[in-house]
């Protein structure tokens, strides 16, 4: 039954890299919409609005590169990949954040499987992440991927060495398979409708999905 559900939910979604163009509105609006928590989670501490304004821009400006999860043409999670040059250690930062609404249905998985494809097509050996020490959920999935975390000054801050990820950490998941998987029927499911809407003249014709 969980699985069903989950399957549904996940039919409306995607997940793609962002233009440059697309980064300052969808990040920013994104990030407005973090709950305090989320916030606290994400910046290590709670960041008021005119702060998440210009962090977007900032990103939108500077090389860096977004993944974005999509859930009905709305921007949910995000990961970041700052480039090094951004670094005081040289080194490409990542960082993520989920709202509430999306989350423990694996989109963080899907998120950092995405973005790890993205480095390694970029080039990079390493990666470092930072995250604050309340944040159980971040230091697990980064676990997860094998960075070895430090506790120091109220955050955790690790690297992940991209060179030893094991590819069957980086396959699909059931998560990634059921995303693909339920998109695939939605898209039958619209193709059936249009071809009998077709068939059948002076009937309405259903809505088409804003691609997403």
């Amino acid at each position: 039954m969980y699985l069903t559900h989950l399957a549904a939910a996940l039919a409306n979604s995607s997940v793609r890299t962002l233009s440059q163009q697309e980064e300052l509105p969808l990040l920013r609006d994104h990030l407005l919409r973090l709950d305090h928590n989320s916030r606290r989670d994400r910046f290590h501490g709670f960041m008021d609005d005119s702060f998440i304004e210009r962090y977007a821009e900032k990103c939108a400006d500077d090389g860096t590169t977004i993944v974005a999860f999509f859930e009905n043409s709305v921007v949910r999670g995000a990961a970041e990949l700052h480039p090094p040059d951004q670094s005081p250690d040289s080194l490409p930062e990542i960082a993520f954040s989920v709202e509430a609404s999306a989350r423990r249905r694996g989109v963080g998985s899907i998120l950092f499987r995405k973005l790890i494809t993205v480095a390694r097509a970029k080039g990079y050996k390493s990666l470092r992440i930072t995250t604050g020490a309340q944040n159980e959920a971040m230091r697990a999935l980064a676990n997860k991927f094998g960075a070895q975390l430090v506790f120091r000054h109220g955050e955790s801050t690790g690297t992940i060495d991209l060179t030893k990820q094991d590819q069957a950490e980086l396959a699909p998941t059931w998560v990634d398979t059921t995303l693909d998987a339920a998109r695939t029927v939605a898209n039958f499911n619209r193709a059936y409708w249009r071809m009998w809407f077709r068939m059948m003249p002076g009937r309405v014709r259903p809505p088409e999905r804003r691609a997403g």
